[in-house]
């Protein structure tokens, strides 16, 4: 690392074992082995609060990739993981959530340090929600079983079953905003039923994926059963999408690259799951209590610098408490602290990339120059780092750019609505159907409202309330299929149908 990153990891005392890990060279985990890429190139890895450089990541290659899906096809196919019984892995997987739970101190430092964000965050919901989502699933290893069933019209005499299989080898495509948390959506479920991985982190954010790695070799995990190939998404993901020995590819991205995910992995029939963008829309009723509502539409857009796949990011308030809900909701975002995101008071962290930066300000600039009318925020703090301020735009309208797109950071949008059957025409005004919400006291209204959100979750006085135990993924360009919850569990299960005729 650099001299500036070492200054501000000295600033904010990270601990010895994070810095111990730093100081190990990072190496891809294929077949149990720790290893540089096959032509030795590596990319920067830059620490997004002061701009410098913190590691050095391997760039993998097709043929590492190939060695790791080798890996795993042996061991799915002939290896100890293929003959364990359900409540071995299932021990297993517990095991591994005792030691995430161990390590979340550090794995917190290391996912802040590397994306940027709130290490406070980083500890209270991407490492808690890593430890949560493993157990949830080790908790279904032992329950995966198939029916019996009574043939309905066809004539003789049979026994008839399902058998549920493992799919086979996953590949897992995981993003940069959650590194470490959305890694164990894919896997938890994955690894309860049998399957084995392959997982390409963002070229980004590595570094928290390859330490769950040394912490899955010390829970006993069968070598094979977990690998990890580092590298460019247009290298590795395109390979791993159309690669012949993958049997399911599942991606969380923006919706053009899981597009192009998506056609690639259906070319041999592969299942996919692709949890894609949002421009998530949040209603708010002139019934709500106006303090308390904006601080939580404030959350629901600020959380994580924007950076949140379901965001809040478009919002719609009743025209009657229209102005008193802006000057509320942009009192708040003022007073959000804008830090690096050691700092154990901040809120607003960096952007995760000086490139993320460029965009998210390049909207702003559009807003601007659409017409819409800026409330608060829209600059770029002085200094190191990659920073934007909290923004609020008003009087928006729904042709406008920045309605439309996907920003991926701390801006939100607004305009005023009249009547019920108008906010719902504006939240469902969007290419995308990933999230909405509501905020109301009036529960005739808000199970009124729930059906004709085109969305995969609707939350009611809150955003993002995410649990291992409810399925997770959109409507319409938002992606297709679910993580979490045993809706998950069928998109990596073959169902076997067995007839046995009897004499």
């Amino acid at each position: 690392m650099d001299t500036t990153v070492k200054a501000y990891l000295d600033r904010y005392q990270v601990s010895q074992a994070t810095l111990d890990f730093l100081d190990r060279q990072p190496r891809m985990f294929i077949g149990g082995d720790w290893v540089a890429s096959s032509d030795g190139a590596v990319s920067e890895s830059i620490e997004p609060s002061t701009g410098g450089v913190l590691a050095l990541i391997p760039e993998g290659t097709a043929e590492d990739l190939d060695r790791a899906v080798a890996a795993a096809r042996h061991q799915f196919d002939e290896g100890a993981w293929s003959r364990l019984k359900p409540l071995e892995r299932e021990r297993l997987l517990h095991r591994l959530a005792d030691l995430l739970e161990a390590n979340a101190d550090q794995l917190a430092e290391i996912e802040s340090i590397d994306m940027g964000k709130s290490v406070a965050q980083a500890r209270d919901v991407d490492i808690q929600g890593t430890i949560d989502t493993f157990r949830y699933f080790a908790g279904w290893a032992s329950k995966i079983q198939g029916r019996s069933a009574e043939p309905a019209s066809l004539p003789g005499s049979y026994v008839a079953y399902t058998r549920k299989e493992a799919v086979g080898v996953v590949g897992s495509i995981i993003p940069w905003n959650f590194p470490l948390q959305t890694m164990a959506w894919k896997l938890g479920a994955a690894l309860a039923v049998g399957c084995t991985v392959v997982v390409k982190p963002a070229e980004l954010t590595s570094l928290s994926t390859l330490r769950f790695a040394e912490l899955v070799q010390e829970a006993g995990i069968p070598d094979g059963v977990v690998n990890i190939v580092t590298g460019r998404g247009s290298v590795i993901g395109a390979a791993m999408s159309c690669h012949s020995g993958i049997d399911k590819i599942t991606f969380t991205g923006s919706t053009p690259v899981g597009q192009t995910v998506g056609r690639a992995a259906l070319d041999d029939m592969k299942r996919v799951t692709l949890e894609l963008g949002g421009k998530s829309p949040v209603l708010v009723f002139d019934d709500v209590d106006i303090e308390a509502t904006a601080e939580a539409v404030a959350q629901g857009i600020f959380f994580n610098s924007g950076q949140v796949c379901d965001a809040g990011s478009r919002l719609y308030v009743h025209e009657s408490i229209y102005d008193r809900f802006l000057e509320a909701l942009a009192d708040y975002a003022r007073g959000l602290k804008v830090a690096p995101g050691l700092d154990p008071d901040c809120f607003i962290s960096p952007m995760v990339s000086a490139k993320q930066q460029d965009s998210v300000l390049g909207y702003i600039e559009a807003g601007k120059q659409e017409g819409a009318r800026l409330v608060c925020g829209g600059q770029a703090p002085e200094g190191p780092g990659f920073f934007v301020e909290p923004t609020l735009f008003a009087d928006c309208r729904n042709d406008m750019k920045i309605v439309q797109e996907e920003i991926f950071g701390p801006v939100l949008v607004s305009q005023a609505f009249g009547s019920e059957a108008e906010a719902v025409a504006l939240a469902n005004d969007s290419i995308y159907g990933l999230a909405a919400a509501i905020y109301s006291n009036d529960l005739n209204r808000v199970h009124r409202l729930i059906p004709q959100l085109k969305a995969g979750s609707v939350y009611v006085n809150a955003h993002s309330t995410i649990d291992p135990a409810m399925p997770f993924g959109g409507y319409k360009q938002s992606g297709v299929g679910r993580d979490l919850g045993p809706e998950q569990l069928d998109s990596l299960l073959e169902t076997k149908s067995v007839w046995i005729t009897l004499g």
